[in-house]
């Protein structure tokens, strides 16, 4: 991801400074200062340094969007994924988890009965498929 948004960047900052390269009141007129207010755009810093051209305000605003999105997506999923972690459930939580609901089997219907045996049996195919891969090695 980090990858992809530096590519964007780059991409983006170049837009803005070949759309905003002929124009003499324009501020952002070398690739540096594009690049700067590239960071600036999507980090939502507020840019003094606003393009001017209509072709360049669009590439921007594409960018501030965009890139903002992909950014701040990114670390709230990192940090999602950090914290949803330890949530994964061990091995032994599984097998209670399991044990509690074959204990409910009475109040299921024939429809999640059926289900269930689905299920199971794609459980065992698996099981063995493992022993037997396990057994060869």
């Amino acid at each position: 991801m980090v990858i992809l948004l530096a590519v964007l960047w780059l991409t983006f900052s170049a837009g803005v400074y070949l759309a905003e390269r002929g124009i003499e009141t324009t501020s952002i007129d070398s690739y540096g200062k594009a690049l700067y207010w590239g960071v600036a755009a999507f980090s939502t810093a507020g840019i003094a340094d606003a393009p001017i051209s209509g072709a360049a305000q669009i590439i921007g605003g594409l960018w501030i969007v965009l890139g903002s999105v992909l950014f701040f997506g990114t670390i709230v999923a990192t940090v999602t994924t950090y914290f949803m972690r330890p949530m994964q459930r061990p091995h032994r939580k599984i097998i209670d988890t399991i044990e509690y609901n074959l204990e409910q089997l009475d109040n299921l219907t024939i429809d999640e009965l059926d289900l269930l045996r689905e299920t199971t049996d794609t459980l065992i195919v698996h099981v063995e498929r493992l022993k037997k891969k396990q057994s060869s090695e």
